[in-house]
């Protein structure tokens, strides 16, 4: 077969399978799909713990700088990969190297975000079960008037117990693959368009309530208020790294959700959008944690327990607080329930292209072989937390599964994955065609080609060798 005919051949294959697969019903069932790929734990639980770590205000300022040269680039590249091959991600790559004649190892680009994304999943699906488990536990009064010692040993006994976190994390990742089972309008577009309304209207309702508490001024000027002196080095790093992340980049999720994009949707205004809605989830978790963490002389750093023991904590002696510690866990699982949802869909989709399975088949494979290795980081939170796989090499000295899997991931395969985007579509990929499926016309597609190649590589190979040193 010669090469002009296999190009053919793929390209058909590729309308073939986005005319079988489907298109989302419209832009907006994009955006929320998208936005709730976007929108996890990163928002809700990271984002304000790093915002108290690192001074506030002029790290808002500084993430929402780089979200602009980052963040927006990197997702427009990806989203146009999985439109233009309208296949899963590792068939777009492979169909758009046959068309343009590229090497066909780029394909691997695609594998790497797949692969992060599967790997993800097995350890989010742990903490998503962490989050199912404390919406029942704040509903029953467990954490009312209780103290800081009570509050920690709830939440130390649940990771001391391989069998309740077995239990909440099958939950979970039973919640994920009922979802995605269902395919893209009965499943996917389905689910974003109740949960993620559902997702804005709790969190709006737990943003009034800190605005009851008399110390919602204060959090606006923290997060507000720039105070530059606060700002360190390894703090712009962290805002830089974070924007890159928050967007679900270097996973495949975008050029998967792309794939099932009509061709009159602009790329560039819904990734703008998908963008700023997700900067928004974040910016308004701040204002409903803050403020609730001031009232109660709190640390606003208090890093990854702020969530499950500061915020308990505070929730406990509030008035209402079973009632708001309660709906803000309705939250967190709502939030980590649309990003697994769209961790779990590239692994499945390209298994259904693939193998010839079946949407069902797929799934169950896909996300059975996720849970199995979710029980490896459970066991590394307690009968296993003495065990380091990688642990001979002075890197991963000390590294449990469950730390390995998200430092390889986080530090490794993703910024990976998202430079390996932007070396790809802005070196390699001929402008025209980036033009055509952009509809970006002079300045502003300028502006986008220039900043995808020489600001956005630079910034995010600046945050790979940051996290390995």
């Amino acid at each position: 077969m010669t090469q002009s005919t296999s190009n053919a051949a793929a390209i058909g294959a590729a309308s073939g399978a986005s005319a079988k697969r489907g298109f989302w019903s419209s832009r907006m069932a994009f955006v929320l799909a998208a936005t709730g790929s976007a929108v996890g734990l990163g928002n809700i639980w990271k984002f304000p713990y790093i915002t108290g770590e690192n001074g506030g205000g002029a790290f808002v300022l500084v993430y929402l700088l780089c979200i602009a040269v980052v963040g927006i680039p990197i997702m427009m590249a990806e989203v146009m990969i999985g439109r233009r091959g309208g296949r899963s991600p590792i068939n777009s790559m492979r169909i758009l190297t046959e068309r343009d004649k590229l090497s066909l190892r780029w394909r691997w680009l695609a594998g790497v975000g797949v692969l992060a994304s599967f790997l993800i999943l097995s350890f989010y699906s742990v903490i998503g079960g962490w989050a199912v488990s404390y919406v029942g536990t704040a509903a029953s009064g467990a954490l009312s008037g209780q103290s800081a010692e009570v509050i920690g040993a709830i939440f130390s006994g649940l990771l001391g117990d391989p069998g309740k976190l077995l239990i909440w994390h099958t939950v979970f990742m039973a919640l994920t693959m009922a979802v995605v089972v269902r395919g893209l309008r009965g499943g996917l577009e389905r689910a974003v368009t109740i949960l993620m309304p559902a997702l804005f209207v709790l969190l709006l309702l737990l943003v009034g309530y800190a605005m009851t508490t008399g110390y919602f001024g204060q959090a606006v000027s923290f997060l507000f208020q720039p105070d530059f002196s606060k700002l360190t080095t390894e703090g712009v790093l962290v805002a830089l790294g974070h924007a890159f992340f928050t967007l679900s980049l270097g996973m495949g999720v975008m050029m998967a959700y792309g794939s099932y994009l009509n061709k009159n949707v602009s790329i560039a205004k819904t990734s703008v959008l998908v963008s700023v809605m997700d900067t928004g989830v974040a910016l308004l978790a701040g204002l409903a944690i803050f403020p609730i963490v001031f009232a109660n002389g709190l640390e606003p750093g208090a890093g990854p327990g702020l969530i499950f023991q500061t915020l308990p904590l505070a929730f406990g002696q509030m008035p209402l607080g079973s009632l708001f510690g309660t709906l803000f866990f309705v939250l967190l699982v709502f939030a980590a329930w649309t990003s697994a949802i769209s961790l779990l869909e590239p692994l499945v989709e390209w298994l259904e292209e693939q193998k010839g399975m079946n949407r069902l088949v797929s799934t169950l494979g896909a996300g059975g072989l996720c849970w199995l290795l979710g029980i490896a980081s459970i066991l590394s939170l307690n009968e296993w937390s003495g065990f380091a796989p990688l642990g001979m090499f002075a890197a991963f000295e000390g590294k449990t599964v469950f730390d390995l899997l998200d430092y390889l991931t986080a530090n490794i395969l993703l910024p990976l994955g998202g430079l390996l985007v932007a070396v790809f579509v802005g070196w390699f990929m001929a402008r025209q065609a980036l033009e055509n499926e952009l509809s970006l016309r002079g300045p502003w597609f300028t502006l986008w080609y220039g900043v995808l190649r020489y600001v956005t590589p630079v910034a995010v190979a600046i945050v790979f060798i940051y996290n390995l040193v």
